[in-house]
């Protein structure tokens, strides 16, 4: 089965293709059953492969062709399976399929179905390719595919202005960040003649190249700029709360479940680096924690569902960070699989409601939903109480593991974690109390049209829901006995720094706590929402509405500056000065051109006056001027 791995990229590819050139003709439903079906017939594929991994299959490279042969460069277009790639090929894969078939309800009457079906398969090749490629160029172009994706999908409905430039700002600051991966993989090819993972890392182990200590920095913050682009972390965020203009099932097919984790993956697939660079692990840790503080802080006070969810997920990636800052790269990858579940559930669950809505987002104008819509309401409560870190649900594991290399690393990370966490449970029990309890504050019309979603859309919602559930245990810690079958199965493709070991009473005393105390978060939710009051915020609150003015600082003192300066060389050494010079050259050949014509107006006597002026002036400078 692993032989036939090219068909998991391969599918998708097809269904990318058929949608894409056909898509004036091709009917909507169909449209939608083919996208689905191929990915489900990958998800078949990424099955087999990771049952015979599991089985004990070595870690395997398969060769598809020579991509770049330049002297004694050899870049092959090969294909690398092991427990990381096949673990990532399963929820690609799986939530994409529940995604497509979401969508096939969700997107069927819109003009555009057939194209929305062809950028959706089209993103997931591009995201198998990112994590299937046996080097860093194969990954770079699965990167840059997903980028492009991304700016088709978010820009889908492109007659609105607003969507369009939300597009462009994601597309922008994607590629400020590809531009660290790049440098980084320039840095690694000059320093070590390869791009392939085996080689490069065989490299580092064995010491096989002399290099600076500070190159291995070098790379690793490289790669990690491309990753803060991709994974939406300080500075480079702001762009996946506006993408929330897609979608809905792009929002968490994307911005959820997929395409944000490639730098998770990236830095895990190179952890043999990073556990070289100590002072890039530091880097990330603080990046990390600072993402997940502050993104989790904002959510605390919008009122848009998405943009909940949006700063949600850029706070979950900051855990997964701090995570791997800490040198616990399981434990992201981990948290990684959960996030994936919980919160691709949140946001379908959340397009449930705004389908119910009739495209409304605002919060503020939801309330007592549960009544009309029960499956939406149970799974999203599952969601939420994942997320929160409420056991047994899965998000309590992941968390309770990130909380733990915290502190095991440093309790000051630790306290700080917690907070963020706390603010999670927070803010996500408020939107679920705001949206789905209390009394319905929207117009009559909305109300009247209140009801549950169509089974296409209600079975992926319970199928996560599961999901969200159960998978937590096959990464229960230590105290309780179990063995961490995830981190078993990791062993062999990712290198942790170190085992963070706790005394069983410490981690039952944290856990405890940060249970507690989401426990009381989650009251406290209850307590400000029962009686919801959406008076016009001020001081800190005010300050958190409008996103710590993050954007607005961007405005200031980035985009502004360089509209000024384009304008500045547009009109001044554009117009002005290059194709000023330009034109009054041929200006003043023009000008001279018409001159010298009024000497040629065709009378004799002129010309012969000229001559005789001609013949004194040279007789002048010959008698004067030279001498003979």
């Amino acid at each position: 089965m692993i032989q036939l791995v090219y068909l998991v990229p391969m599918f998708p590819l097809i269904g990318f293709l058929i949608n894409g050139l056909g898509w004036k003709s091709m009917p909507k439903q169909a449209a939608g059953f083919l996208a689905s079906l191929m990915i489900l017939a990958s998800f078949a594929v990424s099955l087999g492969i990771f049952f015979e991994v599991k089985g004990g299959v070595a870690d395997t490279t398969v060769p598809l062709f020579n991509f770049i042969h330049a002297g004694k460069l050899m870049i092959p277009f090969a294909f690398k399976v092991d427990a990381l790639s096949s673990l990532f090929l399963l929820i690609i894969t799986g939530v994409g399929f529940l995604i497509h078939v979401y969508s096939t309800s969700y997107m069927h009457n819109d003009e555009g179905v057939v194209k929305y079906f062809a950028y959706l398969n089209l993103f997931v090749f591009s995201m198998l390719l990112l994590v299937l490629g046996a080097n860093y160029l194969i990954m770079f172009i699965g990167w840059e595919g997903v980028g492009l994706c991304s700016y088709l999908l978010i820009g889908f409905w492109f007659k609105n202005r607003d969507y369009t430039n939300a597009a462009k700002k994601a597309f922008v600051m994607n590629r400020i960040g590809d531009l660290g991966f790049l440098v980084g993989m320039m840095l690694v090819l000059y320093n070590y003649g390869t791009l392939s993972y085996q080689e490069f890392f065989g490299q580092l182990q064995s010491n096989q190249v002399a290099v600076p200590n500070n190159t291995y920095t070098w790379i690793a913050i490289c790669f990690f700029i491309g990753a803060m682009g991709k994974s939406a972390q300080i500075p480079l965020y702001t762009w996946l709360p506006d993408a929330m203009a897609g979608p809905t099932p792009v929002s968490a097919l994307i911005h959820a479940a997929t395409m944000v984790t490639a730098g998770i993956y990236m830095i895990a697939r190179s952890s043999a680096l990073y556990n070289l660079a100590p002072l890039a692990l530091n880097f990330i840790t603080i990046i990390g924690l600072l993402t997940a503080i502050i993104a989790a802080s904002i959510a605390i006070k919008q009122n848009d569902i998405k943009k909940v969810l949006a700063y949600s997920t850029v706070s979950q990636l900051g855990f997964m960070f701090l995570a791997i800052g800490c040198g616990a790269y399981t434990t992201a990858v981990f948290h990684v699989m959960t996030h994936a579940f919980f919160k691709a559930l949140l946001f379908l669950g959340s397009g449930s409601v705004i389908h119910a809505m009739g495209g409304e987002q605002d919060i503020s104008k939801m309330g007592g939903l549960g009544k009309k819509m029960r499956i939406t309401q149970l799974t999203f409560f599952i969601g939420c109480v994942a997320i929160a870190g409420i056991p047994p649900f899965a998000g309590f594991f992941s968390k309770d593991e990130i909380l733990a290399a915290a502190f095991a690393h440093n309790p000051v990370l630790y306290y700080a974690a917690l907070a963020a966490a706390l603010m999670t449970a927070f803010y996500m029990f408020r939107l679920y109390f705001l949206t789905f309890t209390g009394s319905f504050r929207g117009t009559h019309e909305q109300e009247h049209h209140l009801h549950e979603s169509p089974v296409a859309m209600t079975f992926p919602l319970i199928v996560l829901a599961i999901l969200a559930t159960v998978s937590g245990f096959v990464g229960m810690p230590e105290v309780f006995g179990e063995h961490h079958l995830l981190n078993e199965f990791l062993s062999g493709a990712v290198h942790n720094t170190g085992e963070h070991h706790l005394e069983h009473n410490t981690e039952l005393m944290l856990m405890g706590l940060s249970v507690g105390l989401v426990i009381v978060m989650i009251v406290l939710a209850y307590v400000r929402t029962k009686k919801p009051n959406f008076a016009p915020n001020k001081g800190l609150s005010k300050v958190l509405e409008h996103k710590w003015y993050v954007d607005e600082i961007y405005d200031a003192i980035i985009v502004r500056p360089v509209v000024a300066g384009s304008k500045f060389l547009d009109n001044v050494i554009e117009r002005k000065g290059i194709d000023g010079g330009v034109n009054g050259i041929g200006k003043l050949l023009r000008w001279g051109s018409d001159r010298m014509r009024l000497l040629q107006n065709g009378q004799v006597g002129t010309y012969l006056f000229t001559m005789v002026i001609g013949i004194v002036l040279i007789f002048i400078i010959g008698l004067f001027f030279i001498n003979f």
